[in-house]
């Protein structure tokens, strides 16, 4: 990796120019071309590096970004996109096939936390040692021991080797040692997830302050809301090839789109399901979901602080009296999470049906989800615990025209002066 010195008449700390890196899949076939890779080296007889030979891959395909001071870039993804090979080349840790990164100041990379620490060495043996491998001076760590040590919160355990600590700690450890390293540039990979929720706030305050400063991040991270609250940019890669580079809301936006929708699943925001055979039925079957929002009739997408409605269909065989109507709501990206579960006995409705065709809605005078791909299982049910039918996955989308960059939900309020 050829790691000159940007200009100081730019703001440009790290440029990313064209990078490509390839791996081979098989072990032994791999250890073969390292060998070949490294004779042609030492003889100056290697040819171009822009061919793919027997079972190898580009990793990382053609990438180029610029970070300036103070950015921070989110680097978006599937599992296997090239995410972390692209972050160890700019660390250092392994050398580009192709292209160069261009890089003024110090980087530091937070991708194995801990990972560097001598076991049988105490915490303020491994203190002295990680700072000075990340290239601080004895006076450097002896002012910023104290801080490291409080931020970490192991000061009962500082004299203890590290091989006693839990994961937690070490983690702890490994954190606070990179975010004092005076780094100009972080590489933050997947770590924020580092011990309680009470530490992990601590982790993103502590960020902040150092973008604040000028400290520029390169994330990765899978949580769309550190993505969106955190990073400036985004770069969104698949297979190792840049698909999108630009505002964090719409690279995520794209992200989920291609993460959750195959070419199979229908986008239309209307679900039609297939007739069931007598033998299937229970008397009551849901043979259509779709969406509405007030703002836009033509559309089968919920509006974020619009109100909005999700509409069903179903088709009774016979009488249906005492119906419960649920729906179980989860974000798609991020960890999946629970974020609206909707059950009319709750707000004590019970729905009727008579023989044949039916429709009611799930009405939303306010849609607080926040922009995003969603997934509802919506089943109907009578107590106690007697199942009628079910939709186990109606993936669908909310859309806003206001800015949630910032936001988890919506909240409707009205701003009164009392005095």
């Amino acid at each position: 990796m050829t790691e000159n010195q940007v200009s100081n008449t730019t703001n440009v700390i790290l440029s990313v120019e064209a990078v490509s890196k390839k791996f081979c899949r098989g072990l032994k076939q791999s250890l073969i071309y390292g060998i070949k890779d490294i004779a042609s080296e030492i003889s100056a007889t290697r040819k171009s590096h822009d061919t793919l030979r027997k079972g190898e891959f580009w990793a990382v395909d053609n990438v180029s970004f610029e970070l300036e001071k103070g950015d921070a870039i989110g680097l978006v993804g599937a599992n296997g996109s090239g995410k972390t090979s692209l972050l160890r080349i700019i660390s250092g840790l392994i050398k580009p096939d192709q292209g160069q990164v261009v890089i003024s100041g110090r980087v530091v990379p937070l991708i194995a936390l801990g990972a560097g620490f001598n076991p049988i060495l105490t915490g303020r043996e491994n203190i002295y040692v990680n700072l000075a491998i990340l290239g601080l001076s004895k006076l450097e760590i002896n002012q910023a021991f104290e801080e490291v040590i409080a931020f970490a919160e192991i000061n009962d355990a500082l004299d203890s080797p590290v091989q006693s600590y839990s994961s937690g700690m070490a983690a702890r450890l490994g954190f606070a040692c990179a975010v004092h390293a005076k780094a100009d540039i972080l590489l933050i990979d997947e770590v924020l997830s580092v011990g309680d929720m009470r530490f992990r706030g601590k982790c993103y305050r502590k960020l902040a302050q150092l973008r604040e400063d000028g400290t520029s991040f390169i994330l990765v991270s899978h949580n769309t809301n550190a993505i969106l609250s955190m990073c400036n940019k985004a770069v969104y890669l698949a297979k190792g090839k840049q698909i999108m580079t630009g505002e964090p809301s719409k690279v995520m936006s794209k992200f989920e789109e291609d993460l959750c929708f195959g070419p199979a699943v229908d986008q239309s925001g209307v679900l039609v399901i297939p007739a069931k055979s007598s033998k299937d039925t229970t008397g009551l079957d849901i043979i259509r979901v779709k969406l509405s929002n007030e703002r836009d009739s033509d559309s089968n997408a919920l509006l974020s602080g619009v109100a909005g409605r999700i509409s069903i269909q179903v088709t009774a065989h016979s009488y249906q009296q005492d119906v419960i109507a649920s729906a179980l709501i989860k974000e798609l990206s991020g960890e999946s999470e629970t974020v609206l579960h909707l059950s009319s006995d709750k707000d004590n409705k019970f729905f009727s049906f008579n023989s044949g065709v039916s429709e009611f809605a799930i009405s939303l005078a306010k849609c607080g989800l926040k922009p995003g791909l969603y997934t509802a299982k919506i089943y109907l049910h009578k107590k106690p615990f007697f199942m009628l039918d079910a939709i186990e996955s109606f993936v669908f989308r909310v859309t806003a025209d206001i800015d949630m960059n910032q936001c988890l939900f919506y909240q409707p309020v009205d701003w009164l002066q009392t005095a």
